[in-house]
């Protein structure tokens, strides 16, 4: 199964890993023609207006929004669920979005990276307890639509976010040892799950 990261610019190497431990085939995506070839991509955290801008300058956005359109799965974590959302509150001017999810994110809605925290959370349908969550300059999720379901929540605010072959997170799982949100994402490919 081959399974894409976005390699432009933060948590590549982490997410490589985990899904290699997967047992998934994971390859470094910087170019169009190799968004077509994955049967999944995850764009990782990062710093979201930075990987925009990349993703504008090497012709990525239209293979990644015709790879979610043809129903296979996206994987947004922190700066990626920032690029997969329709709209952003307190966001920078022109920031560079896919557009893909309909939700409304606030970036850095936990504040700088000094305040950057662990928690755990209840993840809805997730066996073996609670989920460990890295959060980093983390965004929050402001409003969903109807088709949006809220996985988790943490202080009473979405941080993750399922919306049929798209998954969103506001928090990093590629930075512990627990693969099960990894897996989940796994499990959206076609034809696996």
């Amino acid at each position: 199964m081959r399974i894409g990261v976005l390699a432009l610019q933060g948590a590549v190497r982490e997410h490589l890993e985990a899904l290699r431990r997967c047992g998934a085939e994971p390859v470094a995506v910087r170019l169009p023609e190799e968004v077509a070839e994955c049967e999944a991509l995850i764009l990782p955290g990062g710093e979201s207006t930075t990987i925009g801008k990349l993703m504008h300058r090497h012709g990525l956005v239209r293979p990644i929004q015709e790879l979610s359109a043809a129903g296979k799965p996206l994987l947004g974590t922190c700066a990626g669920m920032i690029l997969m959302a329709k709209q952003i509150e307190s966001g920078m001017e022109g920031q560079p979005l896919l557009g893909v999810m309909d939700i409304t994110v606030e970036r850095n809605a936990f504040g700088r990276q000094v305040d950057s925290f662990e928690a755990d959370l209840d993840f809805k349908g997730m066996e073996g307890g609670p989920v460990r969550a890295v959060f980093i300059c983390a965004p929050v999720i402001k409003s969903l639509d109807d088709s949006v379901e809220t996985l988790a929540t943490y202080q009473g605010q979405a941080v993750a976010v399922r919306q049929g072959n798209l998954l969103a997170l506001s928090f990093h799982p590629e930075l512990t040892s627990d693969l099960r949100l990894h897996k989940l994402f796994l499990s959206l490919v076609p034809g696996r799950g």
